[in-house]
């Protein structure tokens, strides 16, 4: 089984605990209009825009795909800035026997992994078969998810996944359909089901005081989070426009007064663990 990787971190100490390699995979259901990495959110259609571009041509077509040529890349992003489908023609498609391979310089030095995205769950095979590969090397594996799809029905994905980091975006519906592109309902019984089962290590919400009710979303997740356990950690990021599309860009970035209050009420609501960024 294979899976379509963005892109692979090494090390990283924001996504899990511990040291960890962050597994980005391609592909996503939600179209979040100040989205920081929208050139995971579509599979590269093989248009071909982007090749004649490359300053070192890395990329060429191969009737209706892009070969990407890894080694030559420098990484200038001059691709993925000019694709309009919000995908990267610098994509792996990787089996865990190859995915191990290039993890082996450094898989002694790591914690475990932690997979995101897009939206990695999209990939749900694949995952499987990667943190069972993942648990016989002694690695820890996490998912960092949008929480767009119904974990209930992905026993034994959770079962194998040593935690959950969930997306809550906005608590009102209508927001995020207008500005995330998709219903909510998932998330939010997303986020009773993995505080219930004791699988949820971290919420994470990005504040966008011109779009979104911040402190409704930030009360309502709160009060869930201190209702089952309130060490479960409650990520507050302060929205910035670096890596966005030309709309995010028009978007202000919360103040530190604005981070700090919604801190406040996060704690007050009980919340034992906020962290702002």
């Amino acid at each position: 089984m294979e899976g379509v990787i963005n892109k692979i971190i090494p090390f990283s100490s924001v996504d899990g605990p511990g040291n960890r390699t962050a597994i980005f995979l391609q592909g996503c259901n939600f179209n979040c209009i100040y989205c920081h990495n929208p050139e995971t959110i579509q599979l590269c259609t093989g248009c071909g825009r982007c090749v004649g571009s490359c300053p070192k041509d890395a990329l060429y077509q191969a009737e209706a795909t892009i070969v990407w040529e890894k080694d030559r890349c420098c990484e200038c992003d001059t691709c993925t800035a000019l694709c309009q489908k919000s995908s990267s023609p610098r994509t792996m498609k990787m089996d865990t026997d190859r995915l191990f391979e290039e993890m082996k310089l450094y898989k002694r030095f790591i914690d475990g992994i932690t997979v995101s995205g897009g939206e990695c769950t999209l990939q749900q095979e694949f995952l499987v078969e990667l943190f069972r590969r993942a648990k016989t090397e002694g690695l820890t594996c996490m998912i960092d998810t949008n929480g767009s799809n119904d974990f209930k029905k992905m026993p034994e994905l959770v079962a194998l996944c040593d935690g959950f980091m969930l997306d809550v975006k906005v608590y009102d519906a209508k927001a995020h359909e207008k500005y995330i592109g998709a219903p909510n309902e998932a998330v939010l019984a997303n986020l009773h089901y993995l505080a219930s089962i004791g699988k949820l290590y971290e919420v994470r919400t990005v504040v966008v005081p011109e779009l979104f009710d911040n402190e409704e979303t930030v009360r309502y997740t709160a009060s869930i989070l201190t209702g089952y356990d309130a060490s479960i950690r409650y990520k507050l990021i302060q929205y910035r426009s670096m890596g966005v599309r030309e709309e995010g860009k028009k978007l202000r970035s919360p103040s530190r007064t604005e981070m700090n209050q919604l801190e406040q009420i996060a704690k007050k609501l009980g919340c034992k663990q906020v962290i702002v960024v």
